[in-house]
């Protein structure tokens, strides 16, 4: 049951990832702790684990969503080659901030932050929304600090920066589409720095179960990829031809019960 689980949080995870560009982060996490305290893993270290290997799994499903992406023609990588700098170093901050921080205090900016998404996929609001006319896109400068902030709270909260990247980029006059593209080719190296800075910091932590690289919990990362890296495919065919809207709005929706049970478990 345990790797049957893993096989469909993988689905899901590269199926939203594709679809919407948010990265599967948002739901892979929450069911990583609750599979985690199921099976008595220490609570001291669940918390990390499930955010590292969540990022794990992202490059993954990362190099699937990308690839189907650069065949149309919509990644943006003159603005990757900007922004994946900043990501790498705040990423790698943000996995020792996690690193240092309790497991309960993690589970609740988690949930915290699962249901600001929400909000913001529900309102369907833009940073600089309220203008008449959008900014355009930073300089080298505003797209390397845009990247450190994306990457340390990507690395915070496990996730591929979509539901970062992708507001931003569309706020400074870059389609959806080629945002949604962008976002994920920026994901990679989210996924790559974060698990890196997540086995460095978790090498020598004690209270890890058997299979543990650093706090990449290897069978779980092992189930999602398989199936992530298929249903990734499905969800960038899906964004091309299907609108997304009332599947954001239930996604959305899920979201706030998710972060609701989390920060109730953080307390």
């Amino acid at each position: 049951m345990e790797y049957l689980l893993y096989l469909g949080v993988g689905a899901l995870a590269g199926l939203l990832g594709g679809l919407l560009g948010i990265g599967g982060g948002l739901v892979i996490v929450p069911v990583l702790v609750y599979s985690f305290q199921a099976h008595g893993f220490d609570p001291a270290v669940l918390t990390q684990m499930a955010i590292a290997t969540s990022l794990a799994t992202i490059i993954s499903t990362s190099f699937s969503s990308v690839r189907a992406h650069h065949d149309r023609g919509a990644v943006r990588w003159e603005l990757v080659r900007q922004i994946v700098p900043g990501i790498v170093l705040g990423t790698f901050l943000g996995a020792q901030i996690a690193h240092l921080l309790s497991g309960k205090w993690l589970q609740l900016l988690i949930g915290i932050f699962a249901i600001l998404m929400s909000v913001q996929m529900l309102s369907n609001w833009r940073p600089g929304g309220h203008k008449s006319a959008p900014p355009s896109i930073p300089g080298a400068r505003g797209l390397f600090w845009g990247g450190g902030v994306i990457g340390t709270a990507s690395a915070l909260f496990g996730i591929g920066g979509g539901s970062l990247t992708v507001p931003w980029l569309s706020s400074h006059s870059v389609n959806m589409r080629e945002s949604v593209a962008t976002s994920s080719a920026c994901g990679i190296a989210i996924a790559i720095a974060g698990s890196i800075g997540f086995i460095w910091t978790g090498w020598n932590t004690t209270g890890l179960p058997a299979y543990s690289l650093g706090y990449i919990y290897l069978p779980a990362f092992i189930g999602i990829s398989l199936t992530s890296i298929l249903s990734a495919r499905v969800g960038v065919r899906l964004a091309h031809q299907l609108p997304a809207s009332t599947l954001k709005k239930v996604f959305a929706l899920l979201l706030v019960m998710v972060g609701v049970k989390m920060i109730l478990g953080s307390l």
